[in-house]
């Protein structure tokens, strides 16, 4: 199967070398991600001039949502595409930003993950796969409704095929439960944090780190304390 690729403005060098590389597969249509003077879009989706090529064809978008403005432009481009005639739409999102809110402590918090599926499943159209790696949480997965349908993925077990270890540790539970199991043949530890007066510090709870090659996973990173300091008692 052959995919015509759209692509954001953060992903468009990916979409070019996979062009590059497989020709026969992907064909990249650049497209001019501008602005008007008051900076609201001004967008011409590529692979329509001189003709429409996109129509009866299959549509992979490669997209990035890495701040609330390209996220915003990225959808009114799928709902132009998906009113297009295409024969089919796959969303390509490497990261969901939006992962983590999937709930709610107390009444006024907005679960962004729930509006962002909310989104995605009143897209026009007859169907679109949006293909996710590593999420947060399994469960966003149902979050999507209607016109849309989650496609998981993870990059975490190529770890075993291309890297030189003897361990994995997982910097918290949450971690070791989310990714375990796809280490089922490696030794595994398992940090946490305790409290010590004020101060929290990451100590190894279960697992024997002596003498060993370690990769560390964790299954969210925001300023990479955590692995930091799980780094440093792993190595201590």
């Amino acid at each position: 199967m052959s995919y015509h690729i759209i692509a954001a403005p953060s992903t468009e060098d990916l979409a070019s070398r996979m062009a590059e590389e497989c020709p026969d597969r992907f064909h990249y249509h650049p497209t001019a991600w501008n602005k008007f003077p008051d900076g609201t879009d001004n967008i011409e989706i590529g692979g329509f001039t001189p003709h429409n090529v996109l129509s009866d064809q299959h549509v992979l978008f490669l997209a990035s949502f890495d701040n609330n403005d390209t996220t915003l432009s990225q959808f009114q481009v799928l709902i132009c595409l998906l009113q297009s005639f295409i024969k089919s739409m796959t969303i390509v999102l490497p990261f969901s930003p939006t992962g983590t809110m999937e709930r709610v402590v107390r009444e006024g918090q907005v679960a962004t993950a729930a509006t962002y599926a909310h989104m995605f499943s009143t897209l026009p159209g007859t169907g679109t796969r949006l293909m996710v790696y590593d999420l947060h949480t399994l469960q966003n997965r149902f979050y999507l409704h209607g016109h849309a349908v989650a496609s998981l993925h993870t990059a975490i077990p190529l770890l075993q095929l291309y890297g030189e270890f003897d361990a994995v540790a997982f910097p918290d539970d949450g971690a070791a439960k989310r990714f375990g199991p796809m280490f089922e043949n490696v030794d595994t530890i398992v940090c946490g944090k305790t409290r010590d007066g004020d101060e929290r510090r990451v100590t190894i709870q279960d697992g024997d780190a002596q003498g060993k090659r370690i990769v560390i996973v964790d299954d969210l990173v925001q300023t990479g304390g955590t692995l930091y300091e799980s780094a440093k008692v792993l190595k201590a």
